[in-house]
């Protein structure tokens, strides 16, 4: 559960009906996306996010994709980070539908000794190129700047993940410049300050 300073409540977000809800779970939605709900991860999840970061296409500028113990991981990664820091990725679903398109949000990353706050975003391959990552990317940015007073968010990007890029930019990041992440791999740190 978010923290009350950062929690959404009122006119700020709308908790899913009864019927939208995962079991046990607080379904909170950030406002700023039209055709997607957010909520936190749970491990119910965990069929849904083996699968999205299992596969190849998704994972492929990542060292390698995860195993479904990974994936738990992952999931209990993020739990730890909503009790912690009031944020972390996100469960994004199709709000007409519910169905489920991957994952976006928050989390803290070092980069060259300092940390950062990191948008990322992972989005089924069968629904890539329909402006999910995008839209969910600006919503998360929204909840950075506006409900945690973030003045400063990244993006760690692979220098060839051109689509990844485009989607930063869309949100309003730029290049600042190309380092190595803690395994020594070449990343370009896109980043914004407000």
């Amino acid at each position: 559960m978010l923290p009350e300073s950062a929690r959404l409540a009122g006119s700020i977000a709308r908790v899913l009906p009864e019927s939208a809800r995962l079991a046990g779970s607080i379904v909170w939605v950030l406002p700023e996306s039209a055709r997607l709900w957010f909520r936190e991860m749970s491990t119910g999840d965990l069929d849904d996010m083996a699968a999205l970061l299992g596969d190849p296409d998704v994972m492929r500028y990542y060292p390698a994709s995860k195993t479904r113990h990974e994936a738990m991981q992952w999931i209990e990664w993020n739990q730890g980070l909503y009790q912690s820091r009031g944020y972390g990725l996100w469960i994004m679903t199709l709000s007409e539908s519910g169905e489920f398109v991957g994952d976006c949000g928050l989390t803290p990353q070092f980069v060259d000794g300092r940390e950062e706050l990191e948008v990322g975003y992972h989005v089924l391959p069968s629904l890539q190129s329909k402006g999910y990552a995008t839209e969910a990317a600006a919503a998360a940015r929204d909840f950075a700047r506006d409900r945690l007073g973030a003045r400063r968010l990244t993006a760690i990007i692979d220098p060839a993940n051109r689509p990844s890029q485009r989607v930063a930019e869309k949100i309003g990041l730029h290049p600042e410049k190309r380092t190595r992440n803690r395994s020594g791999t070449d990343i370009v740190l896109y980043a914004a300050d407000w």
